[in-house]
This record gives C-alpha cells, structure tokens and sequence, in this order.
C-alpha cells in the first residue's frame, strides 16, 4: 500500500510534469488527412501519421475512430487496437521503442540512393556480386 508521503510526493512530481509539459485535451483521427491529431492544452495541434508509430503502424481507420486520454493528459488509448502512446515521448519525437525505431531508420537507409552507393553497387558486381541463396527443396 502507498503511504502518504509517497501519495503526496506522485502529485507533486505530477504537478511538476503538467506545469513543464504540454497535456492532451482531446485526440482524433482525422480521416481525410489520416493523421492522428493531438489538441493540446496550450492551444497547438500536433498531429502525426500512424504508420510512423509503433503500435499504430498497420491500423485501420476504423481502429482509430476512438481515442482516450488518460487522467493525466500524458497518455492515449487505441481501445481498438489495445495500444497506449506517451505524449511527452511522442512530443520529443519518440514514435516507438529504441529498437523499432532502429530498424525503421535501417529500412529507410537501405532505400536511399547516392553515387556512393550505385558506385559500391558496381564494385561488387565486378567481383561476382552477392552470392545466390540457395534453393529450398
């Protein structure tokens, strides 16, 4: 059980969050846009695709027709899709967890075209290009 020192110390440290960082007053998806849009307390839209959030990421339309925020502000809800996204790390630029985003950047790298790579490309061409996989039976 939590004491009350510890209670009254959570407020506090609540307190100190909302007075430092920007809380959600209402959330939607916005179909024609299809982005998720944040209305915050201090009056700014934030607003965001959900392909480039974890969790969010292959949602239907329909999946994002509700919304909760949590007490706090700091939080939404997907009831739909049982998904939860924290504000202050959304606001920071943090769309998931450190190894999702890893490998989203990896794939958006691996796409990306440049001289150096077509070069790079060319030499290994040269040299017998990347060996065949074999073929399973």
């Amino acid at each position: 059980m939590v004491s009350h020192e510890e209670f009254r110390k959570a407020q506090a440290k609540g307190a100190k969050m909302r007075a430092a960082i920007p809380v959600a007053v209402a959330a939607r998806y916005d179909r024609r846009r299809g982005r998720v849009v944040i209305h915050l307390a201090t009056g700014l839209d934030v607003a965001f695709l959900p392909r480039d959030v974890q969790g969010l990421e292959k949602a239907k339309p329909a999946d994002l027709a509700k919304i909760e925020i949590s007490p706090s502000g700091f939080a939404l809800h997907f009831p739909a899709l049982d998904a939860d996204l924290y504000l202050p790390a959304l606001l920071e630029g943090f769309f998931g967890s450190e190894k999702w985003m890893a490998a989203r950047l990896g794939a958006k790298g691996g796409k990306v075209r440049s001289a150096a790579k077509a070069s790079s490309s060319r030499k290994n061409g040269k040299l017998g290009g990347r060996p065949r996989k074999p073929v399973a039976a």
